[in-house]
């Protein structure tokens, strides 16, 4: 089969499946099972090929990543349960002062709570945020919206243990420790500027009226805040499941770049056993202090918002898997390299036409990394880059057709057109301003 065959049956497999998830509302997981399977039998494996391709992709990718986001999903769900975000937040506002509140969300959010999943962190903070926003003047909930994006968007799809970075990092098979690493320096700064850059927005450009980009307020609307459980542990001992799992992963990450053996340490350093055991000292924290029925609830939970990731994430490898043994590899790989772009801005726009498409950070991040994940090591960049830049473009133009754009506008009581002037505008922002930080990473490794 000639090239331009292959690529033809590519765009139609990557197209079909855009149309699928977004126009005919299939489910995604069946979106990708049905763009894979085509593309297998459309470009010569036959059935037999096609079958063992899907299922050699969905089971590499769920030994790389299963239990990584399972684990992570469980520390953030017993996080929630024991309080421990809103316990955090307010020490941190009580630290540095209301003028601070929306760096304070930001950059507490994008670094220390990845674990959470995005929508229960929105569904958590949006009330503490909306009550703030109203001392912070005019354009108060418009400042804490901005910081709620930044922050919860930025942590979901760079920093571990982020699901959206830990499927995309184990797709492109990035060591999760280099990930951490290089994702924190993006995620940070990214954070950082995108809140400082939407403040200035919102003074000079955006023209924030509470008249029409907010809603009356109705308190009997919002989503309660997490009752305080009877019993609390030091907040540096609720919060360490979290610190304790990265530092080790960061530890085994510096140990590899600067080959220090670390001995009978480096299994604890190894990124399964470090999330396990950040699990495993959550469940023990929070069983000091939650009935067992509420910490098998947390359980529960996790392992239900765990699911669909997992799957998404396999069916994912399995795109890839057909991509690499139907002969595609090398023709993406030249079509690639022969660009008028640079790689890592064209895996930006992949990224950013499927968000834009699917509405999804997660599904388009994970998309775009399973597209990629065949070429990702001859693009003549690190692949870590490569991964960066697609959770870069995945964060560009959130709109209508995103869940997570409803639930934003509904907890933080913003018309339309108020969640476009602070969602959409910062998650863009975000989009926009990392994609420059991963391209001088990528000049300096």
């Amino acid at each position: 089969m000639s090239d331009a065959w292959l690529l033809a049956h590519t765009g139609i497999a990557i197209v079909g499946i855009v149309v699928m998830i977004t126009w005919l509302k299939t489910p995604p997981i069946f979106g990708l099972l049905i763009g894979a399977t085509y593309l297998g039998l459309a470009t010569g494996l036959g059935v037999d090929g096609t079958t063992e391709a899907l299922a050699a992709g969905f089971g590499d990718v769920m030994a790389e990543i299963g239990m990584l986001i399972t684990f992570g999903v469980v520390i953030g769900s017993l996080l929630t349960a024991t309080n421990t975000l809103h316990r955090v937040l307010e020490r941190l506002l009580g630290v540095f002062g209301e003028k601070r509140v929306p760096m304070v969300f930001a950059v507490s959010l994008s670094t220390v709570f990845t674990s959470i999943y995005s929508d229960v962190v929105l569904v958590l903070t949006a009330p503490l945020a909306r009550r703030l926003g109203g001392r912070l003047g005019p354009r108060g909930v418009a400042l804490m919206g901005g910081a709620l994006t930044a922050g919860i968007e930025v942590g979901l799809v760079f920093v571990v243990p982020g699901v959206a970075a830990l499927a995309v990092a184990g797709l492109l098979r990035v060591p999760l420790g280099e990930m951490f690493l290089f994702g924190l320096a993006v995620g940070l700064p990214t954070a950082v500027l995108t809140t400082l850059v939407f403040t200035v927005l919102l003074r000079r450009t955006l023209r924030w009226n509470p008249a029409v980009d907010e809603l009356e307020a109705d308190t009997g609307g919002e989503p309660a805040v997490p009752t305080t459980v009877a019993r609390q542990l030091p907040l540096s001992l609720s919060v360490s499941p979290v610190l304790l799992t990265l530092s080790l992963i960061a530890l085994g990450a510096l140990a590899d770049a600067f080959r220090f053996p670390l001995g009978p340490v480096s299994l604890l350093s190894e990124p399964v056993i470090a999330m396990a055991i950040g699990a495993g000292l959550a469940h023990l924290l929070a069983r000091r202090v939650l009935p067992s029925s509420e910490v098998n609830a947390a359980f529960g939970k996790a392992l239900a918002l765990a699911g669909p990731i997992l799957v998404l994430s396999g069916l994912s490898g399995s795109v890839a898997e057909v991509i690499g043994k139907s002969g595609l590899r090398d023709v993406l790989a030249s079509s690639f390299g022969t660009g008028f772009l640079p790689p890592l801005v064209l895996v930006w726009l992949i990224a950013a036409v499927l968000h834009i498409a699917m509405g999804s950070i997660s599904i388009s991040a994970i998309t775009a990394a399973g597209i990629l994940a065949p070429i990702a090591g001859s693009l003549g960049v690190p692949v870590v880059l490569v991964a960066l830049a697609a959770c870069s473009g995945a964060l560009f133009l959130p709109h209508v057709s995103s869940n997570f754009f409803w639930m934003f506008q509904s907890l933080l009581g913003l018309s339309t057109r108020g969640t476009f002037k602070t969602h959409t505008v910062a998650m863009s922002l975000a989009s926009v301003i990392s994609l420059p930080i991963v391209l001088v990473l990528g000049l300096v490794v």
